[in-house]
């Protein structure tokens, strides 16, 4: 089966079951600032699932790009990636346990014909207040499962909040019990992957790679009360959530997924640019890093990230020399054709999917990638040369590295494992403290839609960002488009495209064009309109987002009008000034801004 074919079951099945398709969030959201990516399907859905009306009602789906950077350390194995799509229902106070899972099971065994005797399912065996789910057992057994099919699990594999398991939860927290489907390969297949459980009785929680994790109801129940408790919510729950990628692998009946159609072309340009077979191949796990990492840096290109020593464009940096020191290690150099090759092949499998549009984005993401390989591959070999000089490779030593040569500490993490010794990461973070004169981690957040916060120096920066935008569209024409923003109190960041390089003097006159709208006091209005309605009466968009059937659009005057969630100054003579401080290039036809 093909994705293509499995998107469409997916689709119809719950379009059956009179679902409405919720548009997927970003990969990079605009308005979670506790997360750097979209990691779950739900995550968009935390206020609905803490009782907030949807406006397409109760019963949702869709498939979701998610990147989770926790699980960057078990890549290399048949199953785990960093990024993947997410295949999701949810019941927002509709259905409850029953409906959902003789609906997931009727998905599984006669939409895709999965062998019954092949799946098997967990469930939460209780802890403290809440009482083991033999609920959901009855269930199962009433759609046929067999009690030696059925497995009870504790709160660290069968239960769900954002914050972990019950005793974890702080006062407000929602989450509830959740039960799991496995598909099972057969008893051979843990002895193929190196795995510490592979000699200990099999189960479908070993981790030994017989069984794949399919599919998770979870039930949103409870409530963390202040007293420490746990209490019913008013509005139960149900959020499901399986991996496209390893239900392709169930469906073909393959425990690989990097042998499924969305992997599989990326696995043959790495074979014939390193001369390697995938199969027969030592590095086989090198080879599933590279795939994946490329695969994780592509969504990120084009979702508007640039490598850089921050936030998310530190993690693309990261993925990306990640994927050179696996190259190194399986080909013994960096090809930067096979970087290059690997992302025609991601846009290729997703041309028409997921915001991909090869034609247009196949020039960008060639130009990210080289830029930042060849950059890379100028300071890898010193690098190497450097950490080879030491017989012991400690905390100050790998900051060295980073700052440099560039290695981000991860990559001189796995160097030193092959060695048989680990790194605190906690030392090294004390050694780029004390460089930085400050932590800027990844912990500290994401700004919310590009915004540090809503002050008042920031809602006046995010107003000029509408006025720049026009003003460079009327300076270099109809092709500047938007590719992304970062506005905080002290400054406003504004990364475009434009199809030809600008003359010296073209940002003194958007200086200057700006400056005169603000000098107009033009006023600043919001109307909420259908979306086609907006595309028709041009306004301007930033074309990675997702957006609604409805969408807010801000006037400025009848200068600019654009898509916008807000929030903004009421008329632009609040703005003050404007002065452009910096511009410079950030890859093949895409430039920053920088003005204050």
């Amino acid at each position: 089966m093909t994705h293509q074919e499995l998107r469409t079951l997916w689709t119809s099945f719950w379009e059956k079951k009179a679902h409405k398709l919720v548009s997927p969030a970003p990969l990079v959201l605009q308005n979670d600032p506790t997360t750097l990516f979209t990691s779950s399907g739900m995550q968009p859905l935390i206020p609905y699932l803490n009782g907030e009306a949807h406006p397409l009602g109760k019963k949702l789906y869709n498939i979701q790009l998610c990147f989770r950077a926790v699980d960057i350390d078990e890549v290399g194995n048949n199953r785990h990636t960093t990024f993947f799509e997410m295949m999701g229902n949810w019941s927002l106070g509709d259905y409850f346990k029953e409906e959902q899972l003789g609906w997931i099971w009727e998905f599984f065994t006669q939409e895709l014909k999965l062998p019954k005797e092949k799946l098997y399912v967990s469930v939460f065996e209780g802890e403290g207040e809440v009482f083991a789910d033999h609920e959901s057992v009855k269930i199962w057994k009433k759609l046929g499962v067999a009690d030696d099919h059925i497995h009870f699990y504790g709160s660290d594999k069968n239960w769900w909040s954002r914050s972990g398991p019950p005793n974890k939860m702080p006062v407000g927290e929602i989450g509830g019990p959740d039960s799991e489907v496995f598909y099972d390969f057969g008893e051979d297949l843990k002895i193929h992957e190196n795995s510490p459980f592979k000699e200990k009785e099999c189960h479908p929680n070993c981790d030994c790679g017989r069984f794949l994790e399919i599919g998770n109801s979870v039930f949103i129940q409870y409530k963390k009360s202040a007293n420490g408790s746990l209490t019913e919510l008013p509005q139960k729950n149900v959020d499901y959530g399986g991996g496209l990628e390893r239900i392709l692998a169930a469906v073909n009946n393959d425990p690989d997924i990097f042998k499924t159609d969305v992997f599989s072309s990326i696995i043959r340009i790495i074979e014939v640019e390193t001369g390697i077979s995938y199969d027969k191949s030592e590095k086989k796990a090198e080879m599933r890093v590279i795939a994946d990492h490329m695969k994780a840096a592509v969504f990120m290109i084009v979702s508007g990230v640039i490598p850089s020593n921050k936030e998310q464009g530190y993690m693309l940096r990261r993925l990306l020399r990640r994927a050179a020191i696996k190259t190194r290690s399986v080909s013994g150099d960096l090809p930067v054709k096979l970087f290059i090759s690997v992302g025609n092949a991601v846009l290729t499998i997703y041309d028409g999917y997921d915001g991909i549009n090869k034609k247009e984005q196949e020039t960008l993401v060639a130009s990210v990638i080289s830029n930042e390989m060849n950059k890379f591959s100028q300071s890898l070999d010193n690098g190497l040369k450097y950490f080879n000089k030491y017989e012991k490779v400690d905390e100050k030593i790998a900051f060295d590295l980073f700052q440099n040569f560039g290695f981000p500490f991860e990559v001189t993490q796995e160097l030193v494992e092959e060695k048989g010794y680990s790194l605190d990461p906690t030392r090294f973070n004390e050694h780029y403290e004390s460089h930085k004169n400050q932590s800027r981690t990844a912990s500290a957040g994401t700004f919310k839609g590009g915004l540090a916060d809503q002050s008042e120096q920031v809602l006046k920066y995010h107003t000029a960002t509408h006025l720049l935008h026009q003003a460079l569209r009327d300076v270099l024409g109809p092709s500047v488009r938007q590719e992304g923003s970062n506005i905080t109190g002290e400054r406003l960041r504004f990364d475009f495209f434009v199809d030809k390089k600008p003359d010296t003097d073209a940002f003194k006159k958007v200086e200057q064009i700006i400056n005169e709208k603000i000098a107009e006091k033009l006023s600043v209005e919001c109307k909420i309109l259908p979306k086609k309605e907006a595309e028709k009466i041009g306004a301007l968009y930033f074309f990675k987002e997702k957006y609604g059937d409805e969408v807010k659009v801000y006037f400025v005057g009848d200068y600019s009008k654009e898509f916008c969630g807000g929030p903004h100054v009421q008329n632009t003579g609040e703005i003050g000034s404007i002065k452009i401080t910096k511009v410079k290039k950030i890859g093949s036809n895409l430039m920053r801004i920088y003005a204050q």
